[in-house]
């Protein structure tokens, strides 16, 4: 009568998230492609996050397409896929420098500033509504044969 008994248990265990049900056969957005490369590889969102340098609640959001990434999270992005799932058509000059553009995480304003000329310029000839001058022409054809960022 004189013993008491407490309950204890010293059993701790932690369970991971399921990976979601949710997986796109044919993705079409960049969160699709993120999703489906996250769960073909067994990855929390938290995982990708890290690994590309955003808050879990960015990868949330876009794989849900609620919103689209930045255009200076695509290189990290790019790596994490290990493609570039924008398919653009890339036979015209100004396909060619939003590829670049997107490769290296450069907006309209910064590769402007980097070539010395307006943002806009840069939008205008990814639309094909202008072209740059011969010298400016020379310089981004060869940044775009390199790859690289400037």
């Amino acid at each position: 009568m004189g013993i008491h008994a407490l309950p204890f248990s010293t059993l701790k265990k932690t369970l991971k998230k399921p990976i979601s049900v949710h997986y796109p056969e044919n993705p079409i957005t960049l969160g699709d492609h993120i999703r489906r490369q996250r769960i073909d590889r067994k990855l929390l969102q938290e995982d990708v996050a890290k690994a590309i340098g955003v808050s879990t609640d960015c990868i949330t959001n876009w794989e849900n397409n609620r919103n689209t990434p930045q255009i200076q999270f695509l290189p990290k992005i790019i790596e994490f896929l290990g493609y570039n799932p924008n398919h653009g058509d890339t036979s015209t000059f100004g396909e060619k420098v939003k590829r670049y553009r997107e490769c290296n995480g450069l907006s309209h304003k910064k590769l402007g500033k980097l070539l010395g000329v307006d943002g806009s310029t840069i939008g205008s000839w990814e639309n094909g509504e202008s072209k740059p001058r011969p010298k400016i022409k020379t310089i981004l054809e060869r940044f775009l044969q390199n790859g690289k960022a400037i």
